[in-house]
């Protein structure tokens, strides 16, 4: 049996930035994934200069695509402004190895099965043991479903759904575009640009009022492939087979640890309240619980802003908006 002080579960941001960060701090780790990296994510691929502050990235040494949008251009009620505030794109197949690797953390790939707390340890499969169980799975992490689901269950009225296709294509409008609310589309539809001529198109919302709604996330990827076509953004033969995928905003999170046990990211559902990014809080998150480990201290996930606005009027417009006759239901 393989033996470790700390294992994670789940090899994307949260998991190798944790993994990175409790290296840094002299602690041990080992990494378990599904997957075998690089490996495709379904993800808009948009970062913010948080994320590249957390993680002390260089961007003229990553060695791979990563764009820089000066102006994001928000399309709300017929309205457009330009908010003239840098952000960055990359492509996740190439982020998320470059994260593992860099983390220097060993890796293997296994689908985890069962997991079991014996005394202070806990032992995965019978294969795996650890004093310390870090759960970074995403939403369907087994961490979460055998350590955390019971005490923590996820809220359905704060589940996402998202459609949505990356492909090489020489777009000719540098901008990021960010559509809310069209046609009552309770989330926005997007079209990112990433470098070197690839493009990501998705549209995500909120599931239980798009059932309410009596509509169908699919017919909002249809209109906004139809305004793309449109604007001249993309061809009208170009044929798109969107993925589809979930994943939880944050609620009022109570448990992000359990005994020795911890869950980061998008396996404690702390995608932000307004833009519902993920990538951020899940990099924030395991930061913080590496920290912790090292330090003998406790976690709070509560230190991790449920928010990617800096104004408080614009993200508390956009939570409302997003989640209005839900609000009430938040517990």
């Amino acid at each position: 049996m393989t033996q470790c002080d700390v294992i994670i579960v789940g090899g994307g941001p949260a998991g190798s930035s944790c993994a990175w960060q409790l290296r840094r701090r002299g602690v041990e780790c080992l990494i378990l994934d599904k997957a075998h990296f690089p490996r495709p994510k379904l993800c808009a691929g948009w970062i913010t200069p948080e994320v590249v502050a957390d993680l002390e990235m260089d961007p003229a040494t990553y060695p791979y695509r990563f764009l820089t949008f000066d102006v994001t251009q928000i399309h709300l009620y017929g309205l457009t402004v330009k908010q003239r505030a840098p952000q960055h794109s990359i492509r996740r197949y190439e982020f998320d190895d470059w994260l593992l690797k860099r983390s220097g953390a060993p890796f293997v790939q296994h689908v985890v099965r069962r997991i079991e707390r014996q005394r202070d340890r806990y032992v995965i499969d019978d294969e795996f043991e650890c004093r310390y169980l870090i759960g970074a799975g995403g939403t369907a992490c087994p961490v979460f479903r055998h350590l955390f689901r019971d005490a923590n269950p996820r809220n359905r009225w704060l589940q996402v759904v998202a459609l949505e296709h990356e492909l090489p294509l020489a777009w000719e409008d540098p901008d990021c575009h960010l559509w809310f609310f069209e046609r009552g589309l309770p989330g926005y539809s997007w079209y990112v640009p990433k470098q070197d001529g690839y493009l990501n198109l998705g549209v995500g919302g909120i599931a239980t009022r798009l059932k309410s709604k009596g509509q169908h996330v699919h017919k909002h990827w249809e209109h906004l492939l139809s305004r793309l076509r449109r604007r001249g953004l993309i061809g009208g033969s170009l044929e798109l087979q969107p993925q589809g995928y979930s994943y939880y905003m944050r609620d009022q999170v109570d448990i992000g640890r359990s005994g020795n046990a911890f869950v980061i990211g998008d396996s404690a559902g702390l995608a932000t309240r307004d833009m519902a990014e993920g990538i951020g809080p899940a990099i924030r998150s395991g930061l913080r619980v590496a920290n912790a480990i090292a330090n003998g201290s406790d976690y709070d996930p509560g230190s991790v802003s449920a928010y990617s606005l800096p104004s408080r009027v614009s993200r508390r417009a956009l939570e409302y908006l997003l989640l209005r006759g839900n609000m009430k239901n938040r517990g």
